[in-house]
């Protein structure tokens, strides 16, 4: 019988994956060790491979005899090295629609919460406190800013779509998109340096690439605007951490609100968790009921369709170099 292996998983058990694949005929298999001698054992004779945070290098992929797919759960791929993957001939497919509104209502949420300094404010009255938490000309309004996104896939035009309604302008660098298609979406195309030093709000939604890799390092942020704000919500390793946090303790950089980062966890002695001018979530802006169903139900079809030697959609590596 064919099985399909889930490397590991951080949902309370697998019965929704289990039902799917139980159901096609197939037997699954699981493990939580994210080990690399765990991982390849785990693997080594999987018809079909389902990962969440797990590597899966080379080493891995190597290990794997029989593998048709691996599926990532979630839109991004980088714990998974898919050169390696092509070169074994085994598609890796991510699932990059499953909670485009839950990180677009997130990333207006950081926005917001920065901008009208949400949390400084709620801490300021639970010690005791009232009037304003921070000097008055960190209190923005949104209307007034000039937000810089850098990417416009599914994430950023939904971004770009909602902050619509606060009349503020936009501009946005992708090189893969059109100018025409983010002028269409009523935002302006610009340049990395224009939109570096023109934003006063900055939100990433680009993937992580060897070209994206650090997009924000102590070269970058200096090009920024004294006082702007830096959004990330896509991949943690866009930022050079440590030069995030220098500019945000030099008051270059007035504040950020991060829900990825690098590493994750934050460390417990990193400054981020305790600037009053950072907010800090733990990697939880695509989580809802819906998307963690649908992310979970893809993910376990996409194995199962592969099994059966059916076409797949959302995969990564088939024209990788």
């Amino acid at each position: 019988m064919a099985t399909v292996a889930i490397t590991d998983f951080t949902f309370p058990n697998l019965d929704i994956e289990q039902a799917i694949v139980s159901e096609a005929g197939f037997e699954l298999t699981h493990g939580n060790d994210k080990h690399v001698a765990a991982v390849q054992t785990l693997v080594a004779d999987a018809d079909a491979v389902i990962t969440q945070f797990a590597p899966i290098n080379a080493e891995v992929i190597e290990a794997m005899q029989r593998a048709k797919v691996i599926v990532r759960y979630g839109i991004g791929y980088d714990n998974v090295d898919i050169a390696a993957a092509r070169d074994r001939g085994i598609p890796v497919c991510n699932i990059p629609d499953y909670c485009i509104d839950e990180v677009a209502d997130h990333t207006l949420a950081f926005l917001l919460g920065v901008s009208r300094q949400v949390v400084p404010n709620t801490l300021h009255v639970r010690a005791g406190q009232w009037g304003l938490a921070t000097p008055l000309d960190q209190m923005r309004t949104l209307r007034d800013q000039t937000i810089g996104l850098i990417g416009f896939g599914r994430i950023g035009r939904e971004v770009a779509a909602r902050l619509s309604p606060f009349k503020c302008r936009r501009l946005v660098h992708d090189e893969f998109v059109s100018a025409e298609t983010i002028r269409a979406a009523g935002c302006e195309p610009v340049t990395l340096d224009e939109v570096l030093s023109h934003s006063d709000m900055l939100s990433l939604h680009c993937p992580s690439t060897p070209q994206t890799k650090q997009l924000l390092n102590a070269t970058t942020l200096s090009r920024m605007k004294r006082g702007a704000v830096v959004v990330n919500l896509a991949r943690g390793d866009l930022i050079d951490t440590a030069a995030l946090v220098a500019a945000i303790q030099s008051g270059h950089i007035a504040s950020a609100a991060i829900d990825v980062c690098d590493p994750e966890p934050i460390p417990l002695d990193s400054p981020l968790r305790t600037l009053p001018n950072v907010i800090v979530a733990s990697h939880i802006a695509s989580a809802s009921p819906k998307a963690v169903r649908t992310l979970r139900e893809t993910a376990a079809t996409l194995a199962v369709m592969a099994l059966r030697g059916e076409p797949l959609p959302n995969v990564v590596n088939r024209h990788t170099a």
